[in-house]
């Protein structure tokens, strides 16, 4: 850290200090992860790390954020809830994040007046109030939510170099979104979809692929995967397990994005989603059937006539379970 990060850092922590205590809303990502430790730093045994536990988080997200809480050596909690409770978050419409991080933060205060805290934070940093449609902000202002990142001018470059100065195993770990993100807005959040979602990336992270989501479209699912891995993703081995796996989760079409990962490519702030899918569905049906075709000549990397197409695909690419 250079001298003006590191300055702006120990006022962080001083901010901190001069709490009786905080608990941080803490999904394991790196921004709640750097504020977890700049309180445990602070206040030791009076810092309290807690994920809310609902339909929307991945299992393996809040594995996740138990391994980082101990990495970190912060008391853990954790809380349930369902958004699903909520009419307003099952519509999905253009406010379904205000709803979601209402609910969230308001058990977080619940945890907290429990523990005899006064204080609920948050891991938003000073990049987040200019990142496009963010109704999730309102939450936590209305809320009185303390932000110690965004307070003190920490950005997401920041937040990673001071992730990186503690050591912590998610420095570079790309951001997630909860699984409703997944859902076109206007489309209802339904526990099936979510459960479909979820299964079909854990089935792309098992694959090894780092940074991609699977955009649930009332049955058409939608891959986007980041930049640097859409080589391997336009592999006709990897086009015919995917369209096999998530047929299986319940998808009635899959389809590959060519625009790639795009961050909250199904919100109002995206451009027109119908003629995206529209067209995104006519690019890939040629991958799609190429890779269940049996082609006139073999090509290096595919299969011998002994071996069939779907053999080796499973191979490498197994369900993951």
């Amino acid at each position: 850290m250079d001298d003006e990060l590191a300055a702006a850092v120990d006022a962080t922590r001083e901010s901190l200090a001069a709490r009786d205590g905080v608990v941080v809303a803490f999904s394991g990502g790196v921004d709640s992860a750097v504020v977890a430790a700049l309180a445990a730093d602070a206040l030791g045994e009076d810092a309290v790390a807690c994920t809310a536990r609902s339909e929307t988080l991945p299992a393996a997200e809040l594995d996740d954020a138990r391994a980082v809480a101990e990495e970190i050596g912060i008391r853990h909690e954790t809380v349930a809830f369902s958004e699903l409770d909520d009419p307003a978050f099952v519509e999905n419409g253009e406010d379904r994040c205000y709803h979601c991080r209402t609910m969230r933060l308001s058990k977080m205060y619940e945890v907290a007046q429990d523990l005899g805290i006064g204080t609920v934070c948050d891991g938003t940093n000073a990049s987040d109030p200019g990142g496009g449609h963010r109704p999730g902000l309102r939450a936590v202002e209305e809320l009185e939510v303390y932000s110690p990142l965004l307070d003190h001018g920490l950005d997401k470059d920041d937040v990673r170099a001071v992730a990186d100065a503690y050591d912590l195993s998610v420095a570079d770990k790309p951001s997630m979104a909860c699984l409703s993100s997944r859902i076109p807005t206007g489309l209802e959040v339904t526990e099936e979809r979510l459960t479909r979602i979820e299964k079909a990336e854990r089935l792309l992270r098992t694959w090894g692929f780092d940074q991609f989501r699977v955009r649930d479209h009332d049955g058409l699912a939608r891959i986007e995967v980041g930049t640097a891995e859409l080589d391997r993703a336009l592999n006709p081995e990897f086009a015919a397990a995917a369209r096999e796996h998530l047929s299986d989760l319940g998808f009635d079409h899959v389809t590959l994005d060519l625009a790639g990962y795009n961050t909250g490519s199904v919100s109002p702030a995206a451009d027109d989603e119908t003629e995206r899918v529209s067209a995104t569905e006519t690019q890939t049906t040629s991958v799609r059937d190429d890779a269940g075709a049996e082609g006139d000549s073999q090509s290096a990397g595919e299969p011998a006539d002994d071996e069939p197409l779907v053999e080796n695909v499973f191979r490498e690419y197994p369900s993951g379970g």
